[in-house]
């Protein structure tokens, strides 16, 4: 991890113990780290898809055998609930699973090229050809996964990667990065707990040829200003929406909103945010909703029964309580909640929000969901779409032409039927529209992403 100048404590941001030190790295140690990278490029691109699987797969078991380490580490870096950590690393071994099962299928097509009565007899072969070095640049919220899922796509298309991991979560980051070359990987992937300076500086280095973020939006777009000519992916906010509609199982969508909307505290970039709820079901929905969020535990987030740990720092738990009073002040209701309770913030349903409230049109990234009412669906799916993001959405409905309209008609990247706008599973395409994003993630769609496809013209084929 190259030269240490000294070290940066990482804590815990519950109770404030140190629980960690990684080296305070240098732009020196980022150029040597793109050194390092730019070289195994040349065993990468050339290792065969059994031998990138075999890496991938074997790193998986190791994140699988270290199970129990890396669930604690992420319990202590970033105060994520121990149950929320566990399906994390659950699903970062599925992630590298995917990985290594999809660099074995990944490949191009044959094209006829015989359709002109010119063309003569050629044949075109699509191939994809790895880019190079990519730049994975990873936030706090899901410090080993979604690491995992710029680490595992790079590799399995024959890439390598240099990682910058959250300031605040860059241990397990470091785990992983050992596990990777226990598993073969080599300089293949290199971990630089450098500076956003030294970050946004490698964004603009001949040496990347792809640039993968996940965080704001605000970085985001500006990360891409600077690199106009590179591939870039871009994972950014979102204002998730929710439907409920007049015949949907009300206890179920409480249920699935109560958690959407507070796991990890509301720091995830597709947690539920705001809920439309047709006004013919609002009593009824709102009556099985305040009690399932009254009912979150809320605290130690080593405790294997609490559901809403601690904000990320006392600057994100400053504010969200700002942004409710705020609301709170210009005329909004709470149902329950809107209180701090240092470190962790009390899950927050508040009602009458106008959409010029920063809780309802800003990202609030945080235990705070609003509640609104519509008439129809048409009026449904413009409120979902009044918002400059477009991450995913949720509609609870057994009308199956609604579902498809919703899929049709909301600007958002997914739309998750009777289910809410959080679920994710690590195969599928991700990412969003608007503010939210450019470009997918999700194993087999990030190899694409990470790769150009290049076409052979076999001539004089005799098909």
């Amino acid at each position: 991890m190259g030269t240490v100048e000294g070290m940066h404590e990482v804590r815990s941001p519950y109770s404030g113990d140190v629980v960690g030190e990684v080296a305070e790295q240098t732009w020196d140690d980022m150029d040597g780290a793109l050194d390092a990278a730019a070289r195994a490029f040349e065993t990468t691109r050339a290792q065969t898809a059994f031998e990138r699987s075999g890496v991938l797969l074997a790193a998986a078991d190791g994140i699988r055998k270290r199970a129990d380490e890396l669930t604690k580490l992420i319990v202590d870096e970033g105060g994520k609930p121990y149950k929320n950590a566990k399906v994390e690393v659950a699903r970062a071994v599925s992630t590298l699973t995917w990985a290594g099962e999809e660099a074995k299928r990944f490949t191009g097509e044959l094209i006829r090229l015989d359709t002109e009565q010119t063309a003569g007899g050629r044949l075109g072969l699509v191939r994809k050809f790895p880019l190079g070095v990519v730049l994975g640049i990873s936030p706090f919220n899901f410090p080993l996964n979604l690491v995992c899922h710029k680490v595992g796509p790079a590799l399995a298309a024959g890439n390598t990667i240099v990682v910058k991991p959250a300031t605040s979560t860059p241990l397990s980051a470091v785990k992983l990065e050992e596990i990777l070359r226990e598993a073969g990987a080599g300089d293949a992937l290199q971990v630089i707990t450098a500076s956003s300076q030294d970050a946004e500086r490698a964004v603009q280095d001949e040496r990347v040829a792809k640039i993968s973020f996940t965080g704001s939006s605000a970085v985001g777009w500006h990360i891409k200003s600077l690199a106009p000519r590179k591939k870039v992916t871009l994972e950014l906010g979102g204002n998730a929406a929710v439907i409920v509609e007049p015949d949907a199982d009300l206890a179920h969508a409480a249920d699935r909103v109560a958690y959407g909307g507070f796991y990890q505290a509301g720091q995830s970039c597709i947690s539920v945010q705001r809920v439309l709820v047709h006004a013919s079901v609002r009593d009824g929905f709102v009556d099985a909703l305040v009690p399932r969020v009254e009912a979150l535990r809320v605290g130690d987030p080593s405790d294997e029964e609490t559901d809403v740990g601690p904000l990320i720092d006392a600057g994100a738990l400053d504010r969200v309580d700002a942004w409710v009073r705020e609301a709170l002040d210009g005329g909004a209701k709470a149902l329950c909640g809107a209180k701090r309770d240092d470190p962790c913030y009390l899950p927050t349903v508040l009602t009458d929000v106008r959409p010029d409230m920063k809780v309802s049109c800003n990202e609030v990234f945080g235990p705070v969901i609003t509640l609104q009412t519509y008439e129809t669906f048409d009026e449904a799916l413009q409120l979902a779409n009044e918002t400059s993001y477009g991450l995913q959405a949720g509609v609870f409905t057994n009308d199956i032409e609604k579902v498809f309209r919703a899929h049709r008609e909301i600007e958002v990247g997914g739309v998750v039927h009777n289910d809410v706008s959080s679920f994710r599973a690590d195969q599928m395409p991700y990412g969003g529209e608007k503010d939210s994003g450019f470009g997918r993630e999700g194993l087999r769609y990030a190899m694409d992403e990470m790769s150009e496809m290049r076409i052979l013209v076999l001539s004089g084929i005799d098909l």
